[in-house]
Formats: C-alpha cells, sequence, structure tokens
C-alpha cells in the first residue's frame, strides 16, 4: 500500500532524479503549462519597481503624455485667437468685406497650402525631426510678431488703396472680393498664415510628433481626452479675445484700440510659441533619451494612392461609398454657405474691428462649451440610438438652423415690431441664429458627424475599406471645402454682391442638405445591414475559435491520461531491468560458495 502511494506521488510531482527520458515526456504533454508560467513571469509583479506608477498610470508614459497636453492646449489656445482675429481683418478692414472669403480660400490659401506642402516634404528629407519642427514653427512665430508690430502699424503705407481703388472702378462692384485681396494683401497673408497654423502646426507637427513617441495602447486611453482638453483651449481663449477687444473702452478718444489689442494678442501668440518649441526641447532632451521610455518604430502602412480617375471609379462603382461621399461634400459646402453669408451679416452689425473680434471671443467660447458637451452626450446617443439617428443629427441642426437664418434676412422686415419689443431688430436676430447655427453644426460635426463617418468605413471588406476612403479623401474633401466657396463666386460674380445671391443660396443649402438627409437615410439601411452579418461573422469566428480551444484541450488531456497510464508500466520496465543485474549477481554468489 505504501509502495503505491509513493508510485502515485512520483506520478504527479517527477523527483529531481528522474530520468531525461522523463522529462522530455513532461515537456512535450504540457507546453500550455509551461507556455502559462512563462506569460505569468513575463508580467511584472504588482509591487515591481521596474514600471513605477502614480495615480495608476505609469510614470514613464506620464512623462509623455502631460508635456503633450500642455503642448496641445497652447497650440489650441493659439489657434483660436488666430481664428478670430483674421476674420476680424479680411472683413472689417475698410474696402472689404465677407466676399473676400471665398475667392480667398480658393485663389490664396489653396496655393499656399500646396506650396508648404511641397516645400515641407523637401525639408524632410535633408533635416533630421527636431530641426525640421523649429524650421516650420519659428516662421509662424516670427510672422506673428512682425504683423502686430511691423506690418500692421505699416498698412497705409504698404498696401496699394488707389491701384485698387482703379481696379474696382474698371471692373465693376462684382469684383469687390478679388480686388479686396490685392487692396489689403497683409492682412490676407495673415489669414493664410492662421489657416496654415491650424492644418501644420496642429494636423502635422503636434500629431506627428505625438505618434512618433506614444504606444497604440497609450494613444487609445489619452487622445480622447486631448479633445475635450481643445475645447476647454477654446473657452478659455474665447475669454482672452473677448478680454482684449473690450480695452477700447478704457483708452481715449484717438487711439487705436484695435492696434493695441492686436500686439497684446500676438505677443500671447508668441510667448505661447515658444513655450510649445520649449516643452518640445525638453520632451526631446529629457524624456525621448531616457531609456525607461523608449521610442516605438512602426511600420507604415501601404495607402493606395489613387488618381482622380481611379478614385471617381471607386466613387461610381459602390452605392455605399457613394452615399458615404455624400455625407463629406454635403457637409463641406452647407457650412460655408451659411459661414461666409453669417459673417456678412455679423460686419453690418458690427462694424468696428473691436466690436467684431469681442463677438467671436463669445462665439468661441459657446462653441468649446457646446462641443465639450457634445463629445460626453455622443457616446450615449450612438450607444442608446444607434448610427442612424447620430448621423442624422447633423444636418438637421444644419437644416433648422439654415432656415431660420435665410428666413431672417429675407422676411425679417414683417417681424421688426415684435421683435423691437425685445430689444431686437431682424439683424441682430440673424445674428444670433447664425451664430447658433455655426457653434450647433461644428458642435454636432466634432461630437456625431466625425465620429460615424469613420465608423461606416468598418462594415466594409478590406480592399473597399481602404480604395473608398482614399477615394473620398482625393475628390470629396476637396470638393466640400471648395465646392461651398466656388457657389458663393459664382453667385457673387453673377447677381453683383453677396446679399443680392442670398435667396439662391438659401434654396442651394435646401436641397443640399435634403440630399444629405437621403444619403443619411439610404447609408443607415446599407450600414445596419452590413453590421449585422459582421456581427454575426464575429459570433461565428468566436465560436469556432471555441471549439478549437476545446478540442485542443480534449487532445491535450487525452494525451496526457495515455501519457501517465503509461507511467507505470514504464517504471515497471525499469525496475524489472534494474532487477536482472541483481539476480544474476545473487546467482554467481551461490554458484561460488557452492
Amino acid at each position: 500500500m505504501e509502495s503505491g502511494l509513493v508510485a502515485s506521488h512520483r506520478l504527479r510531482v517527477p523527483p529531481p532524479s528522474a530520468s531525461a527520458g522523463h522529462h522530455h515526456l513532461i515537456r512535450h504533454c504540457l507546453p500550455p503549462l509551461r507556455a502559462a508560467s512563462a506569460a505569468a513571469a513575463a508580467v511584472p509583479a504588482p509591487g515591481d519597481d521596474a514600471s513605477p506608477k502614480f495615480l495608476g498610470v505609469e510614470t514613464k508614459t506620464i512623462k509623455k503624455i502631460v508635456p503633450l497636453g500642455l503642448m496641445f492646449f497652447c497650440i489650441l489656445f493659439n489657434y483660436t485667437i488666430l481664428r478670430d482675429t483674421k476674420d476680424v481683418l479680411v472683413v472689417t478692414a475698410k474696402g472689404s468685406s465677407a466676399e473676400i472669403i471665398p475667392f480667398l480660400k480658393t485663389w490664396v490659401n489653396l496655393p499656399m497650402a500646396v506650396g508648404f506642402m511641397l516645400l515641407y516634404t523637401k525639408l524632410a528629407d535633408v533635416l533630421s525631426k527636431e530641426a525640421l519642427f523649429y524650421a516650420v514653427i519659428f516662421p509662424f512665430i516670427a510672422f506673428f510678431g512682425a504683423f502686430a508690430y511691423v506690418l500692421y502699424p505699416m498698412r497705409d503705407a504698404i498696401h496699394p488703396t488707389a491701384l485698387a481703388d482703379r481696379l474696382l472702378a474698371s471692373l465693376g462692384p462684382s469684383f469687390l472680393g478679388p480686388v479686396a485681396i490685392l487692396r489689403v494683401w497683409s492682412f490676407c497673408l495673415f489669414y493664410v498664415m492662421a489657416e496654415l497654423w491650424g492644418s501644420v502646426v496642429i494636423s502635422v507637427l503636434f500629431w506627428g510628433f505625438a505618434n512618433q513617441i506614444t504606444t497604440v495602447e497609450e494613444a487609445k486611453e489619452f487622445y480622447p481626452l486631448f479633445g475635450l482638453g481643445a475645447n476647454v483651449a477654446l473657452i478659455f481663449s474665447g475669454r482672452t479675445v473677448k478680454y482684449f477687444s473690450n480695452m477700447r473702452k478704457n483708452l481715449g478718444p484717438g487711439v487705436d484700440g484695435w492696434a493695441i489689442s492686436l500686439k497684446a494678442m500676438m505677443s500671447i501668440v508668441v510667448v505661447l510659441g515658444l513655450v510649445i518649441t520649449g516643452i518640445y526641447w525638453g520632451v526631446n532632451k529629457f524624456v525621448i533619451d531616457n531609456s525607461s521610455v523608449p521610442v516605438v518604430e512602426r511600420k507604415k502602412k501601404d495607402k493606395p494612392k489613387l488618381s482622380m480617375g481611379e478614385s471617381m471609379k471607386v466613387l461610381l462603382s459602390s452605392r455605399y461609398v457613394r452615399d458615404l461621399a455624400t455625407l463629406v461634400v454635403a457637409y463641406g459646402i452647407s457650412i460655408n454657405l451659411v459661414e461666409v453669408t453669417w459673417k456678412s451679416k455679423l460686419k453690418a452689425q458690427f462694424p468696428s474691428p473691436n466690436e467684431y473680434s469681442s463677438f467671436m471671443g463669445d462665439f468661441s467660447t459657446a462653441t468649446g462649451i457646446a462641443t465639450f458637451t457634445m463629445m460626453l452626450l455622443g457616446r450615449v446617443i450612438l450607444r442608446k440610438f444607434g448610427w442612424g439617428v447620430a448621423a442624422t443629427i447633423t444636418p438637421a441642426v444644419l437644416l433648422l438652423t439654415g432656415v431660420g437664418f435665410f428666413s431672417l434676412i429675407l422676411f425679417g422686415e414683417p417681424l421688426t415690431p415684435l421683435m423691437t419689443k425685445f430689444g431686437m431688430t431682424p439683424l441682430l436676430a440673424a445674428v444670433y441664429v447664425g451664430a447658433m447655427q455655426n457653434i450647433f453644426s461644428k458642435s454636432a460635426k466634432y461630437s456625431l458627424f466625425d465620429p460615424c463617418k469613420e465608423m461606416a468605413y468598418i462594415p466594409l471588406d478590406e480592399d473597399m475599406k481602404v480604395k473608398g476612403k482614399a477615394a473620398i479623401d482625393v475628390v470629396c474633401n476637396p470638393l466640400g471645402k471648395s465646392g461651398g466657396a466656388l457657389i458663393q463666386q459664382f453667385m457673387i460674380l453673377s447677381f453683383g454682391s453677396l446679399a443680392n445671391s442670398t435667396p439662391y443660396l438659401g434654396g442651394i443649402l435646401l436641397v443640399i442638405v435634403l440630399a444629405w438627409l437621403g444619403a443619411v437615410r439610404s447609408l443607415d439601411l446599407q450600414f445596419s445591414s452590413l453590421a449585422k452579418q459582421e456581427l454575426g461573422r464575429e459570433k461565428l469566428l468566436k465560436t469556432q475559435a471555441v471549439e478549437t480551444v476545446a478540442e485542443v484541450v480534449g487532445t491535450g488531456n487525452g494525451s496526457l491520461q495515455e501519457t501517465l497510464a503509461s507511467e507505470p508500466s514504464a517504471n515497471g520496465a525499469a525496475t524489472k531491468q534494474s532487477q536482472e543485474p541483481e539476480s544474476t549477481a545473487s546467482e554467481k554468489s551461490g554458484q561460488q560458495s557452492q
């Protein structure tokens, strides 16, 4: 009985004196156990000092995320100041109006952006990443400082006002917008540089640097917080613009209040620009060089570079992609059609640069608060009501506020006595409704439209997912952004002014938003069907995976049982072999004694 217990014990836990053959057998019979042990050994213990944590986050991650968060805040703070200021400069300038914006976006901003990116590509080939960052951001900082302290004070000397007057007289009032680009060329240069700050410093420099030093896991956890932080920056910078724009009230007569406000705001932009470069230098010096925070190198994904013709073929070949393209184009055109008309009314209500800028400060703050709130609600709406409702909210908001805005402009006169009782005029009411339209449309875009658009790619097969996104990037994004501007240019040149074009722009907006809503409905039906198929495939794959694991585990257990069952016979054979020499020796001993 005792020997049986000892044999059983030996079967469960082989002693150190077990034979090499026995170790080999156990090694091949229990690979999952060995893999699990290795995996457990690889996970650091809770008290392991190799990865110290603060508030549940590894300190090496905090060293990267906190500086990146500060950089992003400063960049967005500057961008809000620049965005509000650029509109004030080009819209309220003498001899200019909101009609300049569509011409400026198409014929100045777009070529400058293309030229800048070509230059950036060349510099990227010859400069290191750090040198490239400084080479790009320092010209921005220098320009904004020079504009406030040199170019703006010299505006009367450097602007060709007399030449612009002669051109306008010969071409006619329809060409007010194009001529104004020449008339206030330094303001237009500021407009372009402010636009480039948004696309270059935010998209290229910041996100390029962030993607370079963060892992995928860190990005999933902290990038959404950057989005919320961006709206906090919007709120604070809006208050800053409001404060400096109201400085005029405390200044004596004859003082150029806007020049003083401009110097103060551009000084902030310069200081924060230097803070951004300082943070970048510090991260490269003290964080990236630290061996505990390695730079993650990732392989570049091959993204198909489709030509315009190939992109059109992809768009035309799939109804799903066509509907998705309609969403992108319709948003770009709709927001442009309302925004420029609203800014023309904004100038009529607030002709002074300080008043205009003060209102834009309030507008930016309200946009930040609305977007922050909508980003928190966006996940709830998507989860509770689904893709269709979430995707419908943005065009519905644009339609309702757009109809209200254009109705007040076109049919506001009969409502004048009623509005007077509330201390308002049809113009002021149109300005407020237009502001609401912009605020709610932009907050809905960031919180619902963008996530819904990206979600719509998920159920597509890999080939169409990649080609469809590339086609929309090549054709639809530029078409949406410039489509509204081109429509407005055509209307202004055809009807003489933006005001004369307003009824037609309202009609075009109505048609485009209705087409957008139709595309959302069509896409929702297709998306739901594909999503169900995708969910079914995922469930099937999970079921197959579970069955495969069960099969493997069953086979492994059977093999183990067979092995253990054969163990006694192996041990018996070994015992028999070990006993044979002993019996032989006994026989020999007996023979010798005889």
